[in-house]
């Protein structure tokens, strides 16, 4: 009896686990056309534009997380890796300051927008 009760209880966490992994990748896929900035700069001093390109390449390889400020509405999206403990890939930091549409899942929690690479172009 015990054996049951506790394979059953094993295979109702196992269901449990597997629906919220399911669930937890609830992004829709979107394109959204905006300028790379890094978001210390942007965010704090205004910094943006063709003569911060340096900087902004400088702090998106040094960690600093990049944002896609969307043309038109000026909203602006965190941007994440396409996968779990991956970097932003070289095309994001290599186009810093540069208009582009990046395709990927946007996601948004407490009010902050993100948005993984899946493409730049």
């Amino acid at each position: 009896m015990k054996r049951f009760l506790i394979a059953g209880l094993g295979m109702m966490l196992c269901a449990g686990i597997a629906s919220a992994a399911m669930a937890a990748d609830t992004g829709t896929s979107k394109s959204v056309t905006g300028t790379l900035e890094d978001s210390f700069c942007y965010g704090t001093m205004g910094a943006h534009g063709a003569s911060h390109k340096k900087c902004a390449m400088g702090c998106a390889k040094a960690g600093i997380p990049v944002s896609l400020v969307e043309k038109g509405s000026k909203k602006i999206y965190v941007l994440l890796p396409p996968k779990n403990a991956q970097a932003i890939p070289d095309e994001v930091v290599s186009k810093m300051e540069d208009t582009v549409t990046v395709t990927g899942k946007e996601y948004s929690k407490g009010g902050v927008n993100f948005l993984t690479v899946d493409s730049v172009k």
